[in-house]
């Protein structure tokens, strides 16, 4: 417990610098009062569990898997941060000592269930991932009746009259292994595990089934869910491509209106293989060959759609950011780039590379930081100065990101700008392609809105 609280307020931090945006909708939902098992899906890893905690005054205990407990050191992190080992089958042959018989495991299980009712009956809270695996695609995985079990051994260990509710988090990336992406927590109500009272008094193992389905049918409303990877890479480039325009009154100070456009997209795409495979797979190939043009001369639609509608950069704001930017990356590059090149090197499953580069980027930044401000001690010799570079390194790091992102967009006009003036022609034909693409769209989008049920 004292490592989870001595850790929070810098994991706070970390993940405020990393995820540009952290949205929860119905918060208030974090806030109440225990005992309370938290329920969610589990796309990214480490994040998961780490965004749900630092969103939640009072502390939580984690179930992790029963492999993170054999190290040592990872062991005692663990432990004093304050999670509880589950024993899955699958991991039952890895054990150091030998393979572990089904009764063993039974016993350890058994163990963790009388921690977690402990737990809970102190009014505690408890988060546990009922797909038992970390997967990064937009999937929601069979739930294991884990959750349920415990939360209905809690409830009958207390006649039902200890008040436990059962939490559903969807947790939602939009670019789960990018830095300085977003992330939506879509929080449903909670579910009243006395409500279940009847039913476990019945058939124990009935009653778990229905509250695991509770669970799923409340964390699938509230997620992005794809079918398969050809719907997604779709629905993403759709989204990347034209989200601006299918959604022209988003409200900027939300996620939600990009969560509800992905899972109408999503909607509408198997409504149409159902009804109009025909249109959709010619909506399809247009837009590959669009992407394919786009690709071809190194072009983007937001800068191509930019020199249609005439926009243009702020020339002098990027001359006079120049140096500001500059001053940035010499002093920021080193612990901004490591991160990325650790996790690199470290992993190839997408859904461990985003908790690598916030863990290697908490050492990197302060350590890269205090030795930048020592070796400027050293020559100025005055604090005041030191305090002040130190105070810029940050300050002019996420200046840096703005910065950049500003150029990258005037370079891709310019580019296009470029192409406009040397062949005229092919500038036509690309808008009148994308205008193609768009109207195809929108006739897509009136005729699902008009015959869906």
């Amino acid at each position: 417990m004292l490592f989870y609280t001595l850790a929070k307020p810098f994991v706070q931090v970390a993940l405020r610098v990393f995820f540009r945006r952290i949205e929860i909708r119905h918060p208030e939902r974090l806030t109440l009062p225990g005992p309370l098992l938290l329920a969610g899906n589990h796309p990214n890893t480490l994040m998961d569990p780490l965004l749900v905690a630092v969103n939640r005054r009072e502390p939580i205990a984690f179930l992790a898997k029963s492999t993170f407990f054999k190290n040592p050191v990872s062991r005692a992190i663990l432990e004093s941060g304050n999670s509880i080992p589950i024993y899955r089958r699958q991991d039952a042959g890895s054990a150091e000592d030998g393979p572990v018989t089904p009764e063993q495991l039974a016993a350890q299980n058994e163990a963790t269930f009388g921690r977690c009712y402990d737990y809970l009956g102190e009014g505690g809270t408890i988060m546990i991932f009922p797909e038992g695996t970390s997967v990064s695609e937009r999937k929601l995985r069979t739930l294991k009746t884990g959750a349920a079990r415990i939360a209905l051994g809690a409830e009958a260990r207390h006649g039902f009259k200890l008040g436990l509710q059962v939490l559903p988090v969807a947790i939602n990336y939009f670019d789960p292994s990018r830095f300085r992406s977003d992330v939506l927590l879509n929080v449903a109500p909670p579910i009243v595990v006395a409500h279940y009272a009847e039913a476990y008094a019945q058939d124990p193992a009935a009653a778990a089934d229905a509250l695991t389905e509770a669970i799923r049918q409340a964390l699938e409303r509230r997620l992005v869910i794809t079918r398969d990877a050809a719907e997604d890479v779709l629905v993403q480039q759709i989204e990347r491509t034209f989200g601006d325009q299918l959604i022209p009154d988003d409200d900027p100070s939300t996620l939600y209106d990009n969560f509800q456009l992905s899972q109408t997209l999503l909607d509408a795409v198997a409504w149409f293989e159902r009804h109009a495979p025909a249109q959709l797979h010619a909506m399809r190939a247009d837009f590959e060959a669009y992407l394919q043009a786009l690709r071809r001369h190194r072009l983007s639609d937001e800068a191509l759609h930019s020199q249609q509608q005439g926009t243009r950069a702020g020339l002098l704001n990027l001359v006079l950011g120049l140096p500001v930017w500059l001053y940035g990356v010499v002093n920021n590059y080193l612990p901004y780039k490591l991160p990325s090149l650790v996790a690199q090197r470290a992993t190839r499953e997408v859904e461990f590379v985003a908790p690598i580069m916030m863990v290697v980027g908490m050492l990197t930044f302060p350590l890269a930081y205090v030795l930048q401000a020592m070796v400027v001690h050293h020559f100025v010799q005055k604090g005041w100065l030191t305090g002040l570079y130190l105070l810029s390194l940050p300050l002019t790091g996420f200046y840096a990101l703005s910065y950049w992102e500003t150029l990258a967009g005037r370079l891709r006009r310019l580019r296009v700008l470029r192409l406009f003036r040397r062949d005229p022609g092919l500038g036509r034909e690309l808008l009148a392609q994308r205008a193609a693409v768009v109207a195809a769209l929108e006739e897509a989008r009136r005729a699902y809105l008009v015959k869906r049920p």
